[in-house]
């Protein structure tokens, strides 16, 4: 079996890139072998050269153009179907935010992926092996950004999966500013693709998404930075994913590839300074650092329902970001940093009409909505809840859970929002099902104890748990207006509107 491109990779998220097919006469398969020159070790552009199984190559097309290929070890896949269809499978994601695959090639023993090149190397590159000057810090935002956004379009796709997520996985583009156009010529099909490029953009690989054989049984070359979960059972789950990301916001802040455990001892030393590269010293406030340095712990957390959902990261992320271009890049000059003073936001409603739980999270009455949250009490969601645990009471630690689960609503009911926090941490780490009400009540005392990053991600979770929920979405309006997020709030207002029954 030759080179291939399925038909289904011609849909694109973007209209910045649009693959088209033509189907060519057959070839002999040997275009990638004389591409790469003969799979040369002059050619390798991944870590550590080949010391490791599946080795990266530039390589160049007839017409000059530039292209990876990740050759797989022989065996990795054996069964060629299997390959093909996991090939396929990443090949439907394409996004601005990711190098893409533009092809594969399952031929005899070989098993390679193609994709588009970048010509700027890698973060690792820019962050470890400066030669010039050092990255900036508004730079290393947006490289954290971009990646999380390749992320979270490839977890609205499908895939929550990525492998091995290092410095080495983030690439840059090529400054140009026309249309470029890449051209390959596979054994069965020509492809080209035709999206203007951006100058220097931070890509996220997509080799990542890929498993490094059929069993998938590694997940990350070094374990000295590899999840918990991952060291101690050999599982891996999509949380993991967010551990290594919070690794990248480590490699991000140092400009040094810090072990995570040695990372959190500083933070919990406040050794904030030592830890932070003194490249960027000036380039940030106090406010932003401490925001990145809690979002990287946040994502480092043992437990991986602990850590937070990637659209949260986005959110985050996206406000550190516009808070950066604003920086005058002056020792001692401050700007406005979270958590901002609450201003009241317009009274403008327009067309929404919202019950009464709507219109006390548009004020912003933390009060009404502690009310109305103990008015509502627990929903069907959590009769599942209820039923599981009679059935299997005679176990302690089901007990146990039980009794956090009662304590943290007796500490809800006295507003003592701290005690609550407490109790509902330790249903959640011990639930077998998601309790919709315990997440929005904790929701709300961390908003009561001003914990405004913490809440959003609570109100997050509960719409993942209930997508039809308008109290999530209504409570996330809160939590972006006490964020100075005044247009997602309105959005988040609109959507739990629009999802309530009149």
């Amino acid at each position: 079996m030759g080179c291939i491109c399925s038909k289904p990779w011609r849909r694109s998220p973007s209209p910045s890139i649009k693959p088209t097919l033509i189907d060519e006469d057959d070839d002999d398969g040997t275009q990638l072998r004389v591409a790469t020159d003969g799979f040369s070790a002059g050619n390798i552009v991944s870590e550590y050269n080949e010391r490791v199984p599946n080795i990266v190559y530039k390589g160049r097309l007839i017409g000059s153009r530039k292209i990876a290929v990740k050759r797989f070890q022989k065996l990795s896949w054996p069964d060629s179907s299997k390959f093909i269809e996991e090939a396929q499978r990443v090949g439907r994601c394409r996004s601005e935010y990711m190098a893409n695959l533009i092809g594969c090639c399952s031929e005899g023993h070989e098993r390679l992926l193609v994709a588009e090149y970048m010509p700027n190397g890698t973060l690792a590159k820019h962050l470890f092996h400066w030669e010039k000057r050092p990255m900036k810090w508004e730079m290393r935002l947006q490289v954290a950004l971009h990646t999380a956004r390749a992320l979270e379009y490839c977890n609205d796709k499908g895939i929550d999966l990525y492998h091995d997520l290092n410095t080495y996985r983030v690439l840059f583009d090529k400054v140009i500013k026309k249309l470029r156009f890449i051209s390959l010529v596979f054994k069965t099909v020509i492809i080209t693709i035709t999206y203007p490029a951006q100058a220097g953009n931070p890509r996220l690989s997509c080799f990542g998404l890929m498993k490094s054989s059929r069993e998938g049984k590694s997940y990350s070359t070094n374990l000295a930075f590899s999840p918990p979960e991952y060291l101690h059972l050999g599982t891996v789950v999509p949380e993991s994913v967010i551990f290594s990301f919070g690794t990248l916001l480590l490699d991000l802040m140092s400009g040094k590839h810090i072990p995570p455990n040695h990372a959190l001892d500083m933070f919990r030393g406040k050794n904030y300074l030592v830890l932070m590269d003194s490249a960027l010293d000036g380039q940030y406030s106090d406010e932003d650092r401490t925001e990145l340095i809690h979002l990287a712990t946040r994502c480092l957390r043992f437990e991986p329902n602990e850590r937070p959902i990637i659209k949260f990261l986005v959110l985050a992320l996206s406000r550190l970001d516009k808070r950066a271009e604003l920086w005058p890049n002056v020792k001692g000059e401050k700007i406005p940093a979270l958590p901002i003073p609450y201003t009241k936001p317009s009274t403008k409603k327009k067309s929404l009409r919202l019950t009464p739980f709507g219109e006390a999270c548009w004020r912003v009455d933390l009060s009404d909505i502690h009310e109305l949250l103990e008015k509502l009490g627990y929903g069907e969601d959590d009769v599942v809840v209820e039923n599981e645990f009679s059935f299997e009471m005679w176990t302690g630690r089901v007990q146990e859970n039980t009794d956090y689960k009662k304590n943290g609503d007796a500490a809800f009911r006295a507003k003592d929002f701290d005690t609550a926090i407490e109790f509902y941490t330790e249903f959640l780490s011990g639930a077998s099902v998601v309790s919709l009400t315990v997440l929005t009540r904790r929701s709300l005392c961390y908003l009561m104890s001003d914990m405004f990053s913490e809440a959003l991600t609570d109100a997050m979770q509960a719409q993942v748990a209930s997508p039809e929920c308008s109290t999530a979405l209504y409570l996330q309006a809160v939590c972006l207006l006490k964020l100075g997020m005044v247009a997602e709030a309105q959005e988040a207002l609109r959507h739990g509107s629009s999802l309530e029954a009149f």
